[in-house]
């Protein structure tokens, strides 16, 4: 029986198609027909030789998975990748970060970002939830969102806000300067961002910053999110002292008390997420709200590990992000992957904990359904956001089982194409979307002078341990 010939612009075939469906079909061989931002058609190669492509990629030795959805990021933070080694959570804040974000201006921020994006989409990332907090004025938020598109990424710019110091910030020691907006001014802003890239591939959320903000504050964020159609953005109980501190305050857990203030749904976004009780798992996962796991930033911060299987047995949406360049140092969601289910196995001692299957779950159809976006899967009427992988590298052979393979072998030097809503933005070392040797040139430009402004010399020792400071000296006696 002849086929009905039928049009489409790009076909992979002859690839090992992971699809990440309803149904977690692997089809070895497969196919993809992608018409215009969407998928047309997914089978076997013989399935759709009906189709005429505009386009034939030809993608033997080679995967195609759904694209990765990075769901928590600090994209302007590249700039200052690989200091703050060997904080903790706040110290890291108070002697890095927030000196840097208060020095950064507006076009090393978009140089940051750049960077970031770029980086991202080469390891096949095709969404971001960017947190985005410093500078947070109108146009640096609006030009964040601009960035991200530039490089072909789509997403969310989530708007750092802060307002006026709350009872519970002097148990932190932050800055006076994060809270230089009056709440109004800072929802004024935020409402003007989102409107402004309203419909766009990259639109602005509001983000209180976390539970140090002014309860009001949060609740006029979260309102405006309701009222604009948008989701929202907060941290979450990342580091152990979060929740003490928030009790000590208020006589409630932060999650508790989103809970009774009616604040968590499914447009809510968490990050972090760690240091939960059995009842806060219970209402982030009543509400269906979700919660981003970033596993290699909670180990670099000793934060710890989040109550993965809970939570998604409650309900919740749980998904990875890599929390930034500056506390992870790679946008690569392979190594998210990996941590994530090595994180579970370890503090649990129980191998069978988390596995391959879950966490590629975590970066793909979770991370879409967190963002809210038509995407994550490769099934027919689904936005054509695919990363090509190439198999035929020497850490991935023999390949006895792709999806252990990918998670836990593969990293993002092993995308060979990825394509958001059916444009290729990434293809064989290069982007098709910017210059990259002026993104990197610009960005190593934009550091120097970022780290000389913030006073962060003391940051850039290229040995901070002393040879002496380890457990033991070469003898195997204490070096104390």
């Amino acid at each position: 029986m002849n086929k009905e010939i039928k049009y489409c612009d790009i076909l992979l075939t002859n690839g090992s198609v992971v699809t990440v469906d309803d149904e977690r079909r692997v089809l070895e061989p497969g196919a993809v027909a992608v018409s215009g931002n969407r998928i047309a058609a997914v089978g076997a190669p013989e399935d759709l030789d009906h189709y005429r492509a505009a386009r034939v990629v030809d993608c033997t030795g080679k995967a195609v998975i759904p694209g990765f959805v990075d769901a928590h990021t600090h994209m302007f933070q590249s700039l200052g990748r690989g200091l703050g080694e060997g904080m903790s959570l706040y110290p890291w804040l108070s002697e890095f970060m927030w000196p840097y974000a208060q020095a950064i201006s507006t076009r090393e921020a978009w140089a940051g970002v750049r960077l970031t994006a770029l980086e991202a989409a080469r390891a096949g990332t095709t969404a971001v939830l960017d947190d985005h907090y410093a500078p947070v004025d109108l146009e640096t938020t609006v030009g964040v969102a601009r960035t991200i598109e530039e490089v072909g990424l789509r997403g969310v710019t989530a708007r750092g806000i802060y307002g006026r110091p709350a009872e519970v910030t002097r148990h932190y020691d932050i800055p006076d300067y994060l809270f230089a907006l009056t709440p109004e001014e800072e929802l004024e802003i935020t409402r003007a961002a989102v409107e402004a890239t309203a419909g766009r591939r990259v639109s602005v959320w509001p983000s209180p910053d976390g539970n140090f903000i002014e309860r009001e504050l949060i609740c006029d964020s979260v309102a405006l999110a309701h009222e604009l159609d948008v989701g929202w953005h907060i941290h979450c109980s990342a580091p152990q002292t979060d929740p003490a501190a928030y009790v000590s305050c208020y006589g409630e857990r932060p999650v508790e008390w989103m809970h009774r203030a009616g604040l968590l749904d499914e447009r809510a976004a968490l990050a972090h997420g760690v240091w939960l009780d059995d009842n806060e798992v219970a209402y982030i996962g009543e509400a269906g709200a979700g919660v981003a796991h970033c596993p290699t930033s909670n180990c670099y911060l000793a934060d710890g590990a989040i109550r993965l299987r809970d939570l998604r047995a409650a309900g919740a949406v749980v998904s990875l992000g890599t929390d930034g360049s500056a506390c992870d140092h790679r946008q690569d969601m392979f190594e998210q992957m990996k941590q994530s289910v090595f994180v579970q196995r370890l503090t649990t001692l129980d191998p069978t904990a988390s596995h391959a299957e879950e966490a590629l779950c975590l970066a793909t159809r979770e991370g879409a359904k967190y963002l809210g976006i038509d995407a994550g899967v490769i099934a027919p009427g689904k936005l054509a956001d695919l990363a090509v992988i190439d198999l035929n590298r020497v850490h991935l052979q023999p390949l006895n089982r792709l999806v252990s393979t990918l998670v836990y072998a593969a990293r993002g030097s092993d995308v060979t194409m990825t394509i958001v809503g059916g444009e290729v933005i990434y293809e064989n070392g290069a982007s098709t979307k910017v210059d990259e040797g002026e993104v990197i040139a610009e960005a190593r430009a934009r550091s120097a002078e970022l780290i000389e402004r913030a006073g962060l010399h003391g940051l850039l020792s290229p040995w901070r341990e002393r040879p002496d400071s380890g457990a033991g000296g070469a003898d195997g006696s204490s070096s104390r």
